[in-house]
Order: C-alpha cells, then structure tokens, then sequence
C-alpha cells in the first residue's frame, strides 16, 4: 500500500468513525450552538454521477460526513463504493472532500463558494496519446489517474439550486486524448472518431465546465419531490460532452429515507461510457430508475 493509498484508508476509518456517533452540536459559553456534525449513510441500487453510473450498474454503499459552522464554513467527506472495471486498477472507491462557505436567506438568495476533490485510490490506465498514420499503430502510451479537483460555485433562491463547477485538475476523471480517443478507438465499431479526435492533437481536460440546476419541492410533510438537470462541456473533447435529468420522490418513514429517481443521460459517443463486459461492453448511461434508502444521525 502507497502512502497515498494509506491517507484515504485512515480517512476512511475516521469517517467511520463519526457515523457510530449521533450528530452533535458544539455550544460556545453562551449555549449557543456553533457547529454541526451530521453523518449519512445511504444505500443505492445503483450510484450515478451525473447520470452515468459509477457503480458498474450495481448496487453501491455511500458514507458522508458533513461539518457547518455558524459562520458559514462547512466541510464534507464522503466515501463511496464504485466499480472496479469503471476506475480501473482501483480499490474500488471514490473519496471525495470538500470544504467551502455558504452565506445568505435559506428562503431567499443564498450563495456558496469552495473547493473540492475526489479520490480514486490506487485507480489509473495507461493509453496510446497519439497515432502513428503511416504504420497504423497506436504510439505514446501513458499514465492517467481518475482524481479530479474543482473549484464550486452555487447560487439559489429558496428551493431552487444552482451550481457551477471548473474542473482544476489537469483531467476531468481521467477526460485526456488518451482516455477520450483511446477509448473511442477501442470500444467503437468505426476508427474514424477516435482518428478525427487523435487529429486534433494532445490535449487535456482542464478548465471543463458542469452545470446543474435542482429543485426539490415538499409533496406533503413527510413526501418530496426532486427535480434535476444538469450538462456537461468537456473542454477539447466535445465528444465527451453529456447532459443528464432525473425525476424522483423521498419519502421519510421510520427514522430513514427512501428515494426513487428516474434518471436518463444525453450522451454523444456512447463508446466513452461503457465498460468491459465478459466478451463485449456494458453501456453505463442508459436510462434507468435508481432507489435508494438512507439514514441520517
């Protein structure tokens, strides 16, 4: 185990940690509250980020840990189990940390700024960063990682949320000429997309743009209504370019929340979201209905 992969366990076990106690609320001398802990765990039938699932379109265990401060200065970690063919090599998880300030009227305009990044530990690929025309071969293999760091912006009023997301790392989950053309030269039928995208010479995925748009709005006391849209501008490779929507309903009952979302995702090469599948490929954005359950302490 690398010293890397040795960091994200321990935060793992400390996250862990946190969940066995209930959420908690320091005072300062004046009894008044200053800061929240509250932990979450939630299992899903499948996990899907930004409509594409993460999980291999398997069932996926996901714990988070959130801190607010009065002040508005909040921190969250989250860890959650993703497929092993999806993040290649990996330890089959997907850490993500964030920490940020949100300030304004919960029922009016509110803001928040941050930062945050996600965690694929021990998970990378190696792939051809160029063609050789003449011979026909794929030449300049290299390494890539999945990590991918953002800085976050969010705007809402009242129910309404909106967020905005740069990507600052230098790909955008592994989104370089490499794991965009590579993969389409791979999994396509037709050589002549990922040629077209190896053209246009090497590049990465840096300053990408993802937008989302969510509303959730209460059905009765105890019943919800989720609504979301979201795109998705992979910068240099439009081909990765992607836009999802979902349309779901949580109801609490007995201390936990159940959550049903029909979840459909627009893509532009499908290539670049499938994985190995026995003999063939498995398409990861298709359309599907996503439940869940889950319990806060």
């Amino acid at each position: 185990m690398n010293h890397k992969t040795a960091a994200l366990t321990t935060c793992a076990a400390l996250a862990t940690l946190t969940v066995l106690c209930p959420s908690t609320a320091r005072a300062d001398e004046t009894g008044t509250a200053t800061m929240a802990v509250d932990t979450e765990v939630k299992l899903l039938s499948d996990l899907r980020n930004r409509g594409v699932s993460d999980s291999g379109r398997k069932p996926s265990l996901q714990l988070g840990v959130q801190v607010a401060h009065e002040s508005g200065i909040i921190g969250l970690a989250q860890l959650s189990t993703v497929s092993k063919k999806a993040f290649t090599d990996g330890d089959g998880l997907n850490l993500l940390l964030g920490t940020g300030y949100r300030f304004g009227d919960p029922d009016g305009w509110h803001f928040g700024v941050g930062l945050a990044k996600e965690f694929f530990p021990g998970a990378k690929f190696d792939a051809p960063h160029g063609i050789d025309m003449e011979a026909g071969v794929p030449v300049d293999f290299r390494r890539t990682r999945y990590d991918t760091a953002y800085a976050v912006l969010e705007i809402g009023w009242g129910k309404l949320e909106g967020r905005i997301l740069n990507v600052l790392s230098r790909t955008y989950r592994g989104a370089d000429t490499g794991g965009v053309c590579g993969q389409i030269l791979v999994a396509g039928v037709d050589p002549t997309p990922a040629l077209e995208c190896y053209a246009r010479g090497d590049n990465n995925s840096r300053g990408s743009m993802l937008y989302e748009l969510a509303y959730r709005h209460p059905l009765t006391p105890t019943t919800t209504l989720n609504l979301h849209a979201g795109t998705q501008k992979i910068r240099h490779f439009k081909e990765a370019d992607f836009s999802d929507y979902s349309i779901g309903v949580t109801h609490q009952r007995w201390g936990l929340a159940f959550t049903a979302e029909w979840v459909a995702t627009r893509t532009h090469r499908p290539e670049l979201f499938m994985i190995p599948d026995g003999d063939g490929w498995k398409r990861q954005d298709n359309n599907t209905l996503v439940v869940s359950v889950s319990r806060k302490f």
